[in-house]
């Protein structure tokens, strides 16, 4: 059955439910930008596979809206669907439901499943909808009644994450969310984002790909922590530790019967990004409700001194891996035999051989040539390119471990290359070393900073549709908040955070350029004027010096080249043979 042919079913369902719109998002139940096969309806009614975007079908148009970094993935994927493709990104583009209101009737109906969406979602739609009295129907998951092979909800076991690796045990943890909620008078405190329970809990699963999370949801009282699971996924070993930790373990269905139990007297908090709005209702009315950013996401995104040692450790084994890797493709691309999927298996393999690795931390996105000028490009057997001696070859992958998530971008030069993808490839790492170099006061954020790694890059009349960098989490999600660097977001950047640095240039058609290393941030001097802070970079691993025009670096940037490139040596050198040193250490000479 083609896209079209689902969309039309789709449509018959709508008429049967008196439904004029139906909206599909990108979530699941805990509103996690990763999702479990189980919830990929989006990609089941559109094609598009990407991470993030919603599809609206109306009964004689559709629209997906999705970010810049998948624009030129998602005009292939619904190519002959019958989807339009709404550049949500771009100025002037409505949203979903300002489209909607605007092209709906008086008193039409929309429909969804409003256990993937947050009650904030509801609340744009109830806004946007108001003046045509649109009504909301919230109990509709029409795809998932035609989705005939629909996967099913995944049962994994959870496994402990040890404290030697946390730093802090759950006590620890429970103990600051709830010093947290006796600042905001709660008694309750609701969490069902997947990374944030897995760190409160120091657990881990295999729920959803290359997020080691576990479909769980835990509500924090002010004496007490429920884990609300399913119990298949819980062996009595892990339960026994949990709760000498002080944590229940209950049955998943239970939440709802305690969220309506809560009395006037109680006070919840939630975060309204997060909670989906099947649980929001499910809350007692005369519950005091606060909400706010999720405890947690603030707690977790301060990675503590064991943690960042764990994480540095875990980019120097990384950083071995993608040496080797590095290594082999230059001399391995002349026998005409390595294809993109080969590449992407060939790096995985070399991590495998590292100690506690536990999988990739993200598909890996392995693209020769046009392929890389989409920015979350993922190969195919039948469309990959075999790479060859000329042009460029990017591959942005990661890695998880047990003491650390990893998450790398290097852009390898394959070939002879034009003076423009050398002045592009060089603007890059302009904008990246003034980014990894910056020093910046205490307050800054995201937004203070997003600018100087596209400076370079503006000065040359190009941009890319994306944010600069974004949080890393600790053997959790790769993309994590509250913080990253885009104009958009002015959360503060703290001592301990752990962020990308990855600028890019994308050209439709020709080729994609993009350089990330993992930086912490640190603190640097304090003065009258304040405190201030600075980045260190944790990945370790070479740029490749073909694709450099020195001409146009200035000497401060080629200092900060050099003197990274003499790091890298120093801390990947000592675990690599003979053969392997003598190359790095060609990769990384001075200029």
């Amino acid at each position: 059955m083609n896209i079209k042919d689902r969309v039309a079913l789709l449509r018959k369902k709508m008429l049967e439910h008196q439904i004029d719109a139906y909206i599909v998002p990108s979530f699941d139940a805990h509103l996690g930008e990763y999702v479990a096969d189980h919830w990929k309806s989006r990609e089941w009614i559109s094609g598009f596979t990407g991470s993030a975007g919603t599809v609206v079908i109306t009964l004689d148009d559709a629209g997906l809206w999705t970010d810049g970094r998948y624009y030129i993935q998602a005009v292939s994927q619904l190519a002959d669907s019958g989807i339009r493709l709404f550049r949500m990104a771009d100025p002037g583009v409505p949203a979903y439901s300002e489209w909607l209101a605007d092209v709906l009737k008086k008193g039409n109906t929309v429909g969804f499943d409003g256990t993937v969406f947050s009650i904030n979602m509801v609340r744009k739609m109830e806004a946007d909808f108001k003046a045509k009295n649109i009504e909301l129907k919230m109990n509709q998951d029409l795809v998932g009644d035609l989705w005939a092979d629909r996967p099913e909800v995944p049962t994994g076991a959870i496994f402990m994450h040890d404290v030697k690796f946390a730093g802090k045990t759950q006590i620890e943890k429970l103990t600051e969310v709830r010093s947290e909620m006796a600042k905001k008078d709660a008694n309750y405190y609701i969490l069902t984002s997947l990374d944030d329970i897995a760190w409160l809990l120091n657990i881990r699963g295999v729920d959803v790909p290359n997020n080691p999370v576990a479909i769980a949801n835990v509500i924090v009282t002010d004496k007490d922590c429920f884990l609300f699971i399913e119990a298949s996924k819980v062996s009595p070993e892990v339960k026994a530790e949990l709760e000498a930790q002080g944590i229940q373990v209950k049955a998943t269905e239970e939440i709802h019967a305690v969220l309506g139990k809560l009395s006037s007297e109680d006070t919840i908090i939630l975060d309204a990004n997060k909670t989906n709005s099947s649980f929001y209702y499910a809350i007692n009315s005369a519950t005091k409700k606060v909400e706010c950013t999720d405890i947690t996401t603030d707690l977790k995104a301060i990675k503590n001194d064991i943690e960042i040692e764990n994480m540095k450790w875990s980019q120097i084994k990384d950083g071995v891996a993608i040496v080797r890797f590095i290594k082999w493709l230059k001399s391995a691309v002349s026998t005409g035999e390595v294809t993109e999927i080969a590449a992407e298996e060939k790096l995985e393999a070399f991590r495998s051989e590292q100690e506690g690795f536990v999988g990739p931390s993200f598909d890996t996105i392995a693209g020769y040539k046009e392929h890389a000028a989409m920015m979350h490009y993922k190969a195919a057997e039948e469309t990959q390119f075999t790479l060859e001696n000329e042009g460029l070859f990017l591959i942005d992958s990661g890695g998880q471990y047990y003491d650390g998530t990893t998450d790398i971008t290097r852009t390898i030069v394959l070939g002879k290359l034009t003076d423009v993808q050398k002045r592009d490839f060089t603007l890059v790492l302009k904008g990246f070393i003034a980014l990894s170099a910056v020093k910046f006061l205490h307050g800054s954020s995201g937004a203070n900073l997003d600018v100087l790694a596209r400076q370079p890059i503006w000065q040359h009349g190009i941009d890319y549709k994306c944010g600069t960098g974004h949080g890393v989490g600790f053997f959790l999600n790769v993309h994590e908040g509250p913080h990253s660097i885009r104009n958009t977001n002015h959360v503060r950047l703290d001592r301990g955070m752990i962020i990308t640095n990855e600028p890019g240039i994308y050209l439709e058609g020709e080729y994609g350029i993009r350089t990330e290393n993992l930086l912490v941030v640190v603190e640097d001097e304090k003065t009258e004027f304040g405190q201030f802070m600075k980045f260190d970079t944790i990945t370790y691993c070479p740029i490749d010096l073909a694709g450099v025009n020195t001409e146009l670096l200035v000497e401060s940037e080629k200092q900060w080249l050099n003197d990274y490139h003499e790091e890298v040596f120093v801390k990947l050198s000592p675990y690599l043979n003979e053969e392997e040193c003598a190359w790095l250490k060609e990769e990384t000479k001075a200029i």
